[in-house]
């Protein structure tokens, strides 16, 4: 099959999916570098992947309401690409990808289409039930004759960004950063239960434990709930750093705690052992790529108990997002995990 000159990909959100495509760019670049390859990416993703190397971003702000669609149609007049990627099937998604011409429309199966999706696309990915979302995206290359074999991030990060990360964690104690919260309401744990599992990082292994977060007033009365419940001081981290600055903290981490949340892939792409909380949804889909043997999974209790049926009775990718289901992932099944990854990892 000949090597395409051109590609779209049409990835808007969130966070943890753009972090799902940067090794389907790489796959697509090693197999044919002289590709040129276009992303259509949300506003807030591009702050993360916008300066992946060798890719041309053109960025949808959902928020500009009809300014934001007029913008990527400016950036899209007068072109054709070989091939689309319509890797979002999302109905916001699909009309945005009626603003690209392409020779070659690839979107996903029909079981994991929606939203009219196969109206927008004339080709499939591969239809596999039990894939990781990661996974997925990757097999977008199929259809063009390539695999996905090898999954590397490789995201770029400045040296502002790891200077920004050392004045915020200053010197070379290990540290375990929690991220406490997910924009997903209902996946989210107990300020009290993170209050046990970082006293116990601190007092059992000599942790340094610090707290990160965005700038919502959810995560700032979060980790002011976890930092009074703690015996032991904790680095307060919330709303001081950037996306970009993110990944340097994620770096320098013995692990990350959190519940499934962008943080969580953020962290899984630069290297980082993610111990990933999860109820409301299966890890074996969503969880950190990487990681998902020291995630604390009790989704399979979850869809019996609120669901009525076994996990492999639902959906694959059903969320299970109902009040106190976050409750199933115990205190001490987290910290187990956290020792058991502590003792596995390499000494210093």
């Amino acid at each position: 099959m000949p090597a395409p000159a051109s590609i779209c990909i049409l990835r808007l959100s969130a966070l943890g999916d753009a972090t799902h495509v940067v090794p389907l760019v790489h796959t697509l670049r090693d197999a044919w570098p002289d590709v040129r390859i276009t992303w259509i990416v949300g506003k807030v993703e591009a702050k993360l992947v916008g300066d992946l190397a060798g890719v041309e971003f053109v960025v949808f702000d959902k928020r500009a309401g009809l300014a934001g669609w007029r913008a990527v149609a400016a950036a899209l007049r007068g072109r054709r690409f070989d091939v689309l990627l319509h890797c979002q099937v999302a109905l916001r998604a699909n009309l945005l990808s009626a603003l690209v011409r392409a020779g070659r429309r690839v979107g996903y199966d029909p079981a994991r289409a929606k939203d009219l999706h196969g109206l927008f696309v004339r080709e499939r990915i591969p239809a596999r039930r039990g894939e990781h979302a990661l996974d997925a995206i990757g097999s977008f290359c199929e259809p063009l004759g390539l695999r996905q074999t090898r999954v590397r991030w490789d995201l770029p990060v400045s040296d502002a960004d790891e200077a920004a990360a050392r004045a915020l964690l200053p010197g070379d104690q290990p540290t375990l950063l929690v991220n406490p919260c997910s924009s997903h309401l209902l996946r989210n744990w107990r300020p009290e239960r993170y209050a046990a599992v970082a006293d116990h990082a601190i007092a059992r292994h000599g942790l340094r434990v610090a707290i990160c977060g965005g700038r919502t007033e959810l995560e700032r009365r979060t980790a002011d709930a976890i930092l009074a419940a703690m015996k032991h001081p904790a680095v307060d981290l919330v709303g001081r750093d950037t996306l970009k600055q993110f990944l340097a903290l994620a770096r320098r981490a013995v692990a990350l705690l959190t519940p499934d949340s962008g943080p969580m892939h953020m962290a899984n792409a630069m290297g980082t052992p993610v111990i990933g909380l999860h109820a409301a949804s299966n890890p074996a889909r969503s969880g950190p790529y990487s990681s998902r043997a020291w995630c604390v999974d009790r989704y399979d209790e979850a869809a019996r108990r609120f669901r009525g049926v076994p996990a492999n009775a639902l959906p694959w990718g059903a969320k299970i997002e109902v009040p106190g289901v976050m409750d199933l992932v115990e205190t001490g099944a987290t910290i187990e995990r956290l020792d058991a990854l502590l003792a596995a990892r390499p000494p210093r």
